[in-house]
């Protein structure tokens, strides 16, 4: 557990509810169940952590001392993580296959994937996990996932859904994969396919993993397959000339078919609108919305990053017209820090 007792980021008292029942399966993995190398497969995975400034944004609620995992991609050392690990990080370490400590470069940031690039500046005698796909992937079909600490962090699990995922944080994933049981190493951890394949990077802890009423606890991955397409750009440091999408400030939730926000980030642009928590968001460039997905996609078909973007609010039943000047979330939590 990193220092100032957070787990995976977060703050214990966050997460402890959920993370009591969760256990590993102590049901061993033999190689002989699948075509690959279990153990020299698993080892790609390291040990990933980030410093993060007291004075960052995101200290307060993702802490200032993070620790998930990571995976070697390449020869080169590149490791690939879920990037709120890494966010406004002022240095990352990884760990070298023999415990040694090593510190990183930052590579790049991808708001949009989630996904989080470092290289290590000395050899880690890890090998690299080779990039599959997870297109063909399916509820059913039986993958490993892999955290930091070898073998006996790698469990065995099932695929149990691919759906849309919208997170209250301004994202949105279109094809999730959900797996289950879950792992409480989530963090970064390898989504492994029976070809000992990267098929996905842990993201997130959910109560909904299953597929209509059969809900289950169980953890989110995002699909390899949106690495590819920006891999080159963001070792390049050129993926910045994208065109930012637009960013609120605000954590908003969906109950009841409402969309409430629970929280603005302080001198945001929500925050500076005067949205408060507790509005309830009715409409967005005058067109109703009920469901997140629904409600990030207009806001991003709005124009880039710097557009505004006028929202109809509930606040006591009283309807307040406000006008939200967007910015790059980039621009806001800036990543590294110095």
């Amino acid at each position: 557990m990193p220092k100032e007792g957070r787990v995976n980021g977060h703050r214990p008292t966050e997460l402890i509810g959920q993370l009591g029942p969760i256990s590993i399966s102590t049901a061993p993995i033999e190689d002989s169940d699948f075509a690959f190398d279990v153990e020299r497969t698993v080892a790609a995975v390291t040990t990933l952590r980030a410093e993060i400034p007291s004075d960052a944004r995101t200290a307060a609620y993702l802490g200032t001392e993070r620790e998930g995992s990571g995976i070697v991609i390449d020869d080169q050392g590149l490791v690939l993580t879920i990037g709120y690990l890494m966010l406004e990080s002022r240095s990352v370490t990884v760990l070298a296959a023999d415990g040694t400590a090593v510190a990183a470069d930052f590579v790049a940031y991808d708001s949009e994937t989630g996904f989080g690039l470092v290289r290590a500046v000395s050899p880690l005698g890890r090998p690299a996990l080779p990039v599959g796909s997870a297109a063909e992937l399916g509820p059913g079909d039986d993958v490993v996932v892999a955290a930091r600490g070898g073998r006996r962090q790698a469990i065995l699990t099932e695929v149990t859904a691919r759906r849309e995922f919208a997170g209250y944080w301004e994202y949105l994933i279109e094809d999730a994969i959900f797996t289950a049981p879950p792992h409480p190493n989530w963090s970064g951890a390898a989504l492994i396919d029976g070809q000992g394949l990267l098929c996905g990077v842990g993201s997130l802890l959910v109560d909904d993993a299953g597929q209509g009423e059969a809900a289950s606890q169980g953890n989110m991955f995002v699909p390899i397959d949106l690495l590819p397409p920006l891999l080159e750009a963001l070792e390049a440091g050129t993926l910045a000339s994208r065109s930012p999408r637009p960013w609120l400030g605000m954590f908003t939730a969906e109950a009841l078919e409402q969309l409430v926000v629970t929280h603005v980030a302080p001198d945001g642009p929500a925050d500076r609108a005067g949205i408060k928590a507790g509005d309830v968001v009715v409409r967005a460039r005058g067109e109703f919305v009920s469901s997140l997905a629904d409600f990030y996609r207009l806001v991003w078909s709005m124009g880039a990053a710097g557009v505004e973007v006028p929202l109809t609010v509930l606040r006591e039943s009283v309807a307040l017209e406000l006008t939200v000047h967007s910015v790059s979330r980039g621009a806001f939590f800036r990543t590294p820090r110095e």
